[in-house]
């Protein structure tokens, strides 16, 4: 939570960042002066998190916030409050009430930030309202829902991000100039997840939403009935825009395998009672998931789900071609002709060589806001995108493709690791779209 003082020192450069931040993306000045308008469903912990990174920003007002727990809302009516801007309608009335919040005619946009079941469903219901939405991620529910999430986009004069912020983080993009200038040579293989212990958190929750009956939340709850990775786009995101999926490439077939799950259960026994609630819950989740995507340019992505074990975080983030790989957990690189043999090098000076160049903007500001600044700059771009009237830069197909591979790996799970037709969500529109994030 961002106290009185942080907020007072971080206001010295609000003006700076103001002027800076919807040019992070683009060195065009084609942008209203007008405010961003936003309406937001969900402030708990993540949702207020957001909130606050947008506070920091200039020419945004939040009109209307709604959530289903009155302590959250009333605490993120006062963190804009605090901010010098108008308090926000409240929206209460029960888990729809959010699509009053969006009957509105005074929003540009709609910020989701709710328990992942509800995501692609209130990106639809947003769209078919004819508003911009920024969604943040998880699991679809079903391949349908992202067809009919793909339809919605389609036929919507408002446009679709996916908040992902994992594209933004300042290796991945350094990586992304990189793989584009050929640093790599002809890319092969990609390897990603989401390797983080979350063992409490799954079994106990978060305690900033919704409870379930039995204890946890709306992750334990995906851990007790979902057998595939509930995670996915952490690790894919930025893989897939140094693919190019969608944009002269695409995955087309899936196969996913998964363990006996037995670390949840194990972490109850060391540290629950035993009459605790949590030694009767039964785990469907695989401790350690494992997806395969071949994709039609010939590569493909491993992608790990890892959270009931014990572990230190991390992405598991690989990058190889001809020429040579980048390894995040030995936060190295190896380029043929230029590293010694078997060797890495330190990331860190190729990271500086080849820094892109919204970081290079984005560090004269000051690098702000959660995950290492890159809440900041993704919000940045959805603010920018409306501002400028500009597409999304990572949109309705990446959404649908990216959590797609929730339900994809479970089919294929139970064929027992068989390949799983990957649909195309664009319907072929792939193959004349050309790259388009962050060229600047």
């Amino acid at each position: 939570m961002i106290d009185r003082r942080t907020f007072a020192t971080r206001a010295i450069t609000a003006s700076l960042a103001a002027s800076l931040a919807p040019n992070l993306f683009s060195a065009s000045t084609n942008s209203s002066n007008s405010d961003v308008r936003l309406g937001f469903i969900g402030v708990g912990g993540r949702g207020t998190g957001v909130l606050e990174t947008l506070l920091e920003m200039e020419g945004v007002q939040f009109p209307a916030i709604c959530d289903v727990i009155g302590k959250n809302l009333a605490q993120a009516q006062k963190l804009v409050e605090e901010s010098g801007r108008d308090r926000p309608e409240a929206y209460l009335k029960g888990p729809y009430d959010y699509r009053r919040l969006l009957e509105r005619d005074d929003l540009h946009g709609v910020v989701i930030a709710t328990p992942w079941r509800w995501h692609i469903p209130m990106s639809i219901d947003t769209l078919n309202a004819g508003k911009a939405v920024a969604c943040e991620v998880g699991p679809a529910n079903s391949t349908e829902e992202c067809w009919e999430l793909v339809r919605a986009a389609e036929g919507s004069p408002a446009s679709c991000m996916i908040l992902e912020n994992a594209c933004y983080r300042r290796n991945m993009m350094a990586l992304l100039n990189m793989t584009r200038q050929g640093l790599l040579g002809d890319l092969l293989q990609c390897r990603g997840g989401y390797l983080h212990d979350l063992r409490k958190r799954i079994i106990l929750g978060k305690g900033t939403g919704v409870s379930l009956p039995t204890g946890g939340d709306y992750r334990t709850r995906q851990n007790q009935i979902r057998n595939g990775d509930i995670y996915p786009t952490h690790g894919l995101g930025p893989l897939a825009q140094i693919l190019d999926i969608n944009r002269g490439n695409r995955f087309v077939s899936l196969s996913a395998f998964a363990t006996k799950s037995s670390g949840l259960q194990t972490w109850t026994n060391r540290n629950l009672p035993s009459d605790h609630p949590a030694q009767q819950y039964e785990w469907a989740m695989g401790d350690v998931v494992t997806s395969i995507i071949q994709c039609q340019n010939g590569e493909n992505v491993v992608l790990t789900h890892d959270c009931a074990l014990p572990r230190p975080k991390s992405f598991g983030w690989q990058i190889q071609g001809t020429l040579g790989i980048y390894n995040e957990e030995a936060n190295g690189i190896h380029i043929d002709g230029r590293s010694k043999g078997h060797q890495w090098e330190p990331f860190e000076k190729y990271q500086s060589e080849f820094e892109h160049p919204v970081w290079q903007r984005y560090q004269k500001i000051g690098i702000r806001g959660g995950h290492d600044g890159a809440d900041f700059l993704e919000l940045s771009a959805f603010v920018e995108m409306l501002r400028q009237d500009k597409p999304a830069p990572l949109d309705a197909y990446d959404m649908a493709t990216w959590m797609a591979i929730t339900p994809l790996s479970e089919q294929s799970i139970q064929l027992g690791g068989q390949p799983v037709p990957f649909p195309d969500f664009s319907d072929g529109k792939w193959r004349n779209r050309e790259p388009s994030f962050a060229l600047t």
